[in-house]
């Protein structure tokens, strides 16, 4: 099986392009931290990232997601952020590495979890605030710097997906992923 990366910046429109890959049928594995970012914050938690044990809440249901997603069909998976997303997001809020997103980070390495070529969306220029994103433009710039260190050092190649409509994007992922799995 062969399982891609999504990853981009705050707003980058990835999440976007992931919904268009599920719908044309393909097998998409959401994203962990806006998920529980949603649900912390109908708990009445304003802002749940600001937390310690966030990070490694996230590492957990990244790893209870991947593991799932082996009963999922498909020859190709995408998953929409990883565990070094989540390396990146500790280090963009200044939150320590825990024991549960370390031993992720160490098992997605170990077992050749995902494919060695991380696909990330640019930013498109423009971020639209939300209640679970936050960030204005140039933060999210620095994010996404954070991201290419964080993937760089885990010795991933960093694909850059180049602005687009969403639709454009997803066709240019599907043709990219395919033609490496049919490899």
């Amino acid at each position: 099986m062969d399982r891609y990366i999504l990853t981009g910046a705050p707003g980058a429109g990835k999440t976007t392009t992931a919904r268009l890959l599920a719908a044309a049928g393909h097998t998409v594995v959401a994203e962990a931290a806006t998920d529980l970012i949603e649900a912390a914050q109908a708990d009445g938690q304003d802002a749940p990232w600001e937390q310690a044990a966030f990070c490694e809440a996230i590492a957990a249901l990244q790893r209870d997601r991947q593991i799932a997603a082996d009963a999922l069909p498909g020859p190709v998976q995408y998953f929409d952020r990883s565990p070094v997303c989540t390396l990146a997001l500790a280090r963009f809020t200044n939150q320590p590495v825990g024991p549960a997103l370390a031993a992720e980070l160490d098992r997605i390495r170990t077992e050749r979890v995902y494919r060695p070529r991380v696909l990330m969306l640019d930013l498109l220029g423009f971020v639209v605030p939300t209640a679970v994103r936050r960030v204005d433009l140039a933060q999210a710039q620095r994010f996404e710097d954070v991201h290419v260190q964080a993937y760089t050092e885990h010795g991933f190649t960093v694909e850059r997906i180049p602005a687009a409509p969403p639709r454009a994007r997803a066709a240019l992922l599907h043709q990219l992923t395919c033609r490496e799995s049919h490899a």
